[in-house]
């Protein structure tokens, strides 16, 4: 029996001084790689390459994201739409609800632009007030007092005036809280000095207020208007409001007396 018979399982042969050898591993066959290639069928026929799509579904496709784009488009558009047009109606209500128009006292020598849809209310000791209808906390009045002075710096800067006014307010019993915001001046017809003034007013009746006040002195007498607004904080005075407002304000003028 030879050695390799007594192990089968051994590659380590012993010859001459029974020195062992190692038998080198047999040689790994060589693997090609290579790219797929057109294939040829029974007919001698070229087949199509599987990896690269035809001509065909190109177009396919290009024509399916054609129609995904354009439905796209379509339905932002759609949407664009429905976004704007409350925006739209919201504004025209605005606009509708304050439409302006003049009101003018020949008897007291005043006149102003009021919103067309506020109605006219007796209050006393008020010359005349409008207020929104069954919002009475927007309304717009004027006051005309009796004076010794002949002009209104006679009685002081727009700054001054605009002190007295915030002290009269904080001193009602409704008033939590005055703030003035603005003060400036304006000249109307003939030179007329006119003051403005902007403030805040918290209030037990009616909560947070902007006010829109002007006054001027013509033939001894102290003409006020005041234009009162709710402006809270979950439902604050919008630009486009506010800007008709201030039309109202910068309309307060004195006329010829008859």
């Amino acid at each position: 029996m030879s050695v390799c018979g007594l192990f089968p399982t051994s590659h380590t042969l012993f010859i001459g001084d029974h020195r062992p050898l190692t038998q080198a591993p047999r040689p790994r066959p060589p693997v090609f790689y290579s790219s797929p290639s057109p294939s040829l069928s029974a007919s001698g026929a070229t087949s199509p390459n599987p990896y690269h799509p035809r001509p065909t579904e190109i177009n396919n496709s290009k024509a399916r994201l054609s129609v995904l784009v354009s439905k796209r488009m379509v339905s932002l558009s759609i949407l664009a739409v429905i976004l704007s047009a409350p925006l739209t109606s919201f504004s025209k209500s605005i606009s509708e609800d304050l439409e302006l128009e003049r009101y003018t006292d020949l008897k007291e020598g005043f006149t102003l632009l009021k919103p067309s849809s506020w109605i006219k209310v007796d209050k006393a000791g008020a010359t005349v007030l409008f207020e929104e209808a069954s919002k009475g906390v927007n309304n717009v009045g004027v006051v005309v007092s009796p004076v010794r002075i002949m002009k209104l710096s006679d009685f002081g800067s727009p700054r001054f005036v605009a002190d007295k006014l915030i002290q009269a307010e904080r001193r009602k019993e409704s008033t939590k809280d005055a703030e003035v915001i603005a003060v400036s001046e304006r000249s109307g017809p003939g030179g007329l000095q006119v003051y403005e003034f902007e403030y805040e007013v918290d209030s037990t009746r009616g909560g947070m207020k902007r006010v829109f006040s002007a006054a001027f002195v013509a033939s001894k007498k102290l003409y006020l208007l005041n234009i009162a607004h709710s402006d809270k904080p979950e439902s604050p005075l919008n630009t486009e409001k506010r800007m008709i407002l201030e039309e109202v304000l910068h309309s307060f003028d004195v006329v010829p007396l008859t």
